[in-house]
């Protein structure tokens, strides 16, 4: 299902789709380009790795855990510019954060409302924080 003029990925429409591997699976083999991280794991590991890896593929196994967000802020700031999919319980209104740290794509075990969808990425104009996105916030606007 195509979205916003294909700046969001979904699983069916996704970039890679080679089944990802454990990030234990990864760092015991090596030759595989795509890698799971469960909510527990480092993303750290995977820094030697980047210029090899396809896709990330980060588990939200309930949409309270936010230990992804910083997997995917950790991915991007270390200048992984790959696929960053968020994999599980994840809400329409967490999307536009996630693409603040740095996803690119979304695997929702529910489906995603488009209309709905549209208007929370529209919601807000300005930002307030930096991110690993390229958004300048409101206040370096100000006295920038």
């Amino acid at each position: 299902m195509p979205f916003m003029d294909n700046i969001l990925r979904f699983r069916d429409d996704a970039a890679h789709d080679e089944p990802a591997v454990t990030l234990d699976s990864f760092l015991g083999q090596s030759n595989a380009t795509a890698v799971r991280i469960e909510a527990g794991d480092d993303a750290r590991a995977l820094l030697p790795y980047l210029d090899r890896i396809a896709l990330v593929e980060v588990s939200f196994p309930k949409f309270r855990d936010g230990r992804g967000y910083s997997s995917a802020r950790v991915l991007r700031e270390a200048g992984y510019t790959g696929e960053l999919r968020a994999q599980g319980d994840v809400l329409v209104d967490q999307i536009p954060l996630m693409r603040r740290c740095g996803f690119d794509s979304f695997a929702p075990e529910a489906p995603v409302d488009e209309a709905v969808l549209t208007a929370s990425l529209a919601r807000y104009e300005h930002v307030y924080q930096a991110a690993a996105d390229a958004q300048t916030p409101v206040w370096k606007r100000r006295h920038g």
